[in-house]
């Protein structure tokens, strides 16, 4: 948006480059599969804005979409972007410049190729390669540098032709398909210094940025279109031919190296060069705490501030090995083969109340486990359309029933309770020791609410608002512990991410007998672990301050488990939003839905 005041056609071409740059980290077959939603904001019929809002609709819409082979078939306008206003006795205004914010979705083949910015240590020798779109101009109007000294001086960056996003998906295409890209990151927001710091971030190792003889200001500042990828130091004469072939031979530069794990660097750095000497030099864990700084103070403010505090002193931690996984299984090895072999597909109910949105996920996972899943509402067993006698398992699904507004599953859990037919059907089937019982998230708060009617449930937590006081949706690791649990047999001393979403997950015992008999009987089966693989109370590691690091838990004869996390969103290797390279089509969280089929036999 500020390019506009500069240069407004210039900013409608940079916003849909750099909503290219953004989305070709992912596999995409052609360039022309990509859509793009186009929402126009201007302040009509005021100075010249007119003027600006029409030469740039006919600079991407008239030139740069038809070049590209990209169609806008959706979008929409604010066109009154301007307040006028009275105040002591004067006429004062506000007026937005012309803003295009562009979207752009396309539909892949195979998820599983998409980038990321996370650098491999593990690839041996490797090198990070600028891809400049910008052709070595590097304009800074505009820029966020810019923004910080308050200043518009300068030309502001464009896409000069469209051949050159033409070339870099080809040659992008063409490098994927060769097995050459290891990781990508877009430059055009915030320029190369923030590029490369955020992918050291993510890969939490050291880089070393050469800038040679180009002006360092320019050159790390400047948000010019391109991208930055690492590939092989082995594989450059290959990359070079290929961004030849492409027309970008000569907007292809090397400009750093990555540390591999086995330099020995503890507290990994970010090093400028800048004609042979060092310009800059600074602790990868120093640079994450400034880049996180604003949003420290404002959680601070906002949230719990104890949580915030541990959330930002765990930046100090360089040594930190950030998500991981160890596990005591082989995660591809698919435990119900024989069981589904037999064609026996025992029913599950999948349970779920107004409110309720985990019901797709988690058939999913129970069918890929061997099961027959079926959809059950609760008005199906409150009109009698349904019975659990019908079923050998039960899994009540996250989301949020009733919106939430009575509390944690407890309004779900009170149209049990409250009704004298479904109370003695529910407590039938837990009494059952041929069932199994699974509640997760809003459905595990909600079978809390029903320990009364749970054999072996005496002393279990109830689940109140997380300590941070927001709702929390992240990846957490956690640690399979030893318990009866029929969900997580064999999986004791496994560490693995797992996604959480919840507000209210924060186990919690009614008092101290019941919190030390609970954990006399061995029911936590999964508890939130630190990134070392012990249990812990620190935000975010433990997202919701729950007693013990508790992140599920079991009946004493392990038919009925209770968890906040989700293993249903995670059961695919390729719903892992980070995981191992060895994991082939499942996750950990997979195993426990194997299990629940191996205990029926």
């Amino acid at each position: 948006t500020p390019l506009a005041l500069l240069n407004a056609p210039a900013s409608g071409r940079m916003a849909i480059g750099e909503s290219l740059t953004n989305i070709l980290c992912a596999d995409i077959q052609s360039l022309g599969d990509i859509k793009l939603s186009a929402n126009w904001m201007v302040a009509a019929g005021y100075g010249t804005e007119d003027d600006k809002l029409y030469k740039t609709v006919e600079a991407v819409a008239m030139t740069l979409c038809p070049e590209l082979g990209i169609c806008i078939p959706v979008g929409k306008d604010s066109m009154s972007m301007r307040t006028v206003w009275e105040q002591e006795g004067e006429s004062r205004s506000n007026t937005a410049p012309l803003s295009l914010v562009i979207s752009a979705f396309a539909p892949l083949k195979d998820i599983r190729g998409t980038l990321t910015p996370q650098l491999k240590t593990n690839a041996g020798d490797t090198q990070l390669v600028l891809i400049d779109l910008g052709r070595g101009k590097n304009r800074l109007g505009g820029s966020a540098l810019g923004q910080v000294f308050r200043t518009l001086e300068g030309t502001a960056p464009d896409l000069d032709a469209a051949s050159d996003m033409l070339g870099l998906f080809s040659l992008l295409k063409a490098a994927r398909s060769e097995g050459l890209l290891l990781a990508y990151h877009d430059r055009a927001d915030g320029g190369l210094l923030t590029t490369v710091v955020e992918m050291a971030f993510a890969g939490r190792c050291g880089v070393t940025l050469d800038l040679a003889s180009a002006a360092p200001i320019e050159a790390l500042f400047s948000e010019e279109l391109g991208v930055v990828v690492q590939i092989r130091s082995a594989h450059r004469g290959r990359f070079n031919e290929l961004a030849n072939e492409a027309g970008l031979g000569d907007c292809t530069h090397t400009i750093a190296t990555v540390e591999t794990n086995d330099t020995g660097r503890e507290n990994p750095r970010l090093t400028v060069l800048s004609r042979g000497e060092t310009l800059y030099s600074e602790s990868l864990s120093s640079l994450q705490r400034t880049w996180a700084e604003t949003s420290y103070h404002m959680q601070k403010l906002r949230d719990n501030s104890d949580c915030a505090q541990e959330e930002y002193d765990l930046l100090l931690d360089s040594k930190d090995p950030g998500l991981n996984a160890a596990l005591s299984f082989d995660v591809n090895d698919d435990i119900a083969a024989p069981y589904i072999a037999t064609g026996v597909c025992p029913k599950v109910a999948v349970l779920r109340e107004q409110g309720v949105n985990g019901q797709v996920e988690m058939a999913a996972a129970f069918d890929r486990a061997g099961f027959e899943a079926i959809d059950v509402h609760m008005t199906d067993l409150l009109q009698g359309r349904r019975s659990l006698n019908e079923f050998s398992t039960l899994v009540t699904c996250g989301g949020f029933s009733y919106g939430d507004v009575l509390g944690a599953g407890g309004g779900w859990a009170k149209t049990i309770l409250f009704n004298e037919a479904l109370r003695t059907q529910f407590e039938a089937f837990f009494a059952n020791p041929n069932t199994l019982s699974l509640g997760v998230c809003n459905g595990c708060q909600m079978l809390s609410h029903l320990a009364d009617l749970i054999p072996g449930a005496r002393h279990w937590p109830s689940f109140e608002r997380n300590r941070s006081e927001q709702f929390e949706g992240r990846l957490s690791l956690v640690r399979i512990e030893d318990s009866n649990s029929a969900f997580m047999h064999d999986m004791q001393g496994s560490r693995f991410a797992i996604a959480v979403a919840h507000g209210e997950g924060r186990a919690s015992f009614a008092s101290t007998v019941d919190a030390e008999a609970f954990a006399a009987s061995n029911m936590a089966a999964m508890r939130y672990v630190d990134a070392r693989g012990e249990k812990t109370m620190l935000y975010p590691s433990n997202p919701n301050g729950a007693s013990d690091a508790i992140a599920g838990i079991s009946s004493e004869d392990g038919r009925v488990t209770l968890m906040m996390p989700h293993p249903e969103r995670v059961f695919r290797a390729s719903q892992n939003s980070w995981h191992p390279e060895d994991w082939k089509e499942d996750a950990p969280s997979m195993r426990l839905f194997r299990n629940a089929r191996r205990w029926h036999g």
